[in-house]
């Protein structure tokens, strides 16, 4: 959180910002919708799918809060759809579970990015972040299969670790590019005395832990 007297980011760092998120939320809505269908069973396939329903909620409220700061929601996400094209042409899911461990691992690289980059928010946009980033069934749901699926075949915590490094990896080294590429958004990133460097170390062991707590190796 930024120290009262400190100078507040610019508008275009937060249209940045939330343009960012924006996208990633909009995205997720659609590769969840489509994850849906690799779903062993219906059940399966109807949590995912109601999972996806809570993401593109997520971008309305973005949406309609550039528009209230008189920004264009898609002209606010399209510096970074090549970002996000690369990432997801790089991680496919083959299966359910990849689709899941995506979820699980890939997308919250992207959630902690965000929670530490919003620190240096006003309290509404900083409160509005955390609001999109709140942990909800599709980490929950996603989180509990990984397990589940451990357990029952522990030789698929190989093939499932392996894969989730795999997502972290391209996660990361996608936020290393849009940071360097934009200098508001490294901006945000410094503003509370660290480095792009230093929130990458952060993010990689946040997924560390994250990968013990379902049972998958780093």
């Amino acid at each position: 959180m930024a120290e009262p007297g400190d100078r507040p980011p610019g508008r275009e760092a937060v249209v940045d910002l939330l343009g960012l998120l924006a996208l990633g939320e909009l995205l997720a809505f659609e590769r969840m919708a489509v994850d849906a269908r690799l779903s062993p069973d219906l059940t399966r396939r109807a949590r995912m799918s109601e999972a996806a329903v809570g993401e593109i909620r997520n971008y309305r409220l973005l949406a309609d809060r550039l528009e209230a700061l008189g920004a264009d929601p898609a002209e606010a996400m399209t510096p970074f759809m090549e970002a996000f094209r690369a990432y997801d042409a790089s991680t496919a899911p083959r299966d359910f579970l990849e689709a899941l461990v995506k979820v699980y691992v890939g997308d919250a690289v992207g959630d902690d990015f965000f929670r530490h980059v919003a620190a240096e928010l006003d309290d509404d946009d900083r409160a509005l972040i955390e609001r999109v980033l709140e942990t909800g069934s599709a980490a929950e749901f996603a989180a509990a299969e990984i397990r589940a699926a451990v357990e029952d075949d522990p030789q698929a915590a190989g093939r499932l670790s392996l894969w989730a490094r795999r997502l972290v990896g391209e996660a990361i080294n996608r936020a290393q590019g849009v940071a360097a590429a934009n200098e508001r958004l490294t901006g945000l990133i410094s503003g509370g005395g660290g480095s792009v460097d230093e929130l990458l170390r952060r993010l990689t062991r946040a997924h560390q832990e994250r990968m013990k707590a379902v049972g998958l190796n780093n």
